[in-house]
């Protein structure tokens, strides 16, 4: 495992500032320490909590800005529907998350490949009109987000040894 560290002033200033900026102090950590792109290689330098920390800021992000169909059309359907992302959200507390990524499991495994197509800009946007199911989805997380990245905040901060190593300077 490649060896993660923060320093724990950007940490106590970040807390400050709220939970965006605190989670993302470890995520900027993690992005440093693989050198700063997540892929298959890269991932194998991280443990399981660390891989669902940036892949819960993946989904976020993505959804919060162009819903599930930006997400999978953007090739991160794979990396939060086929691998244990919804499980580790259990684990760390996060039932309601888990439950809605296992329900959009079902729209992803039926669509994906329509998706995922390469496409235009006018070919991408009509995804949204002839998938409306995933409209209910977006909603939810959207209704869901703030309450959601606190218990991943939390979750951070109850468990940062499972993170990074804090180091005083």
């Amino acid at each position: 495992m490649k060896e993660v560290l923060v320093k724990e002033p950007l940490l106590v200033a970040a807390a400050d500032e709220g939970m965006d900026a605190f989670i993302d102090v470890f995520v900027k950590a993690l992005y440093e320490a693989i050198g700063g792109e997540l892929n298959a290689e890269t991932m194998a330098m991280l443990n399981a909590d660390q891989v669902t920390l940036l892949a819960y800021v993946i989904l976020r992000d993505e959804v919060m800005e162009g819903g599930f169909v930006q997400l999978i059309h953007d090739g991160y359907g794979a990396f939060i529907f086929k691998n244990p992302f919804s499980k580790m959200m259990r684990l760390w507390g996060l039932d309601n998350l888990a439950s809605l990524v296992n329900k959009a499991h079902k729209s992803y495994s039926h669509h994906h490949e329509a998706i995922e197509a390469e496409c235009t800009d006018e070919e991408f946007m009509a995804l949204y009109e002839q998938l409306p199911e995933f409209d209910d989805f977006d909603d939810y997380f959207v209704e869901n987000e703030e309450e959601w990245t606190a218990a991943v905040a939390y979750y951070l901060d109850e468990n940062m040894d499972k993170f990074a190593k804090i180091v005083k300077d």
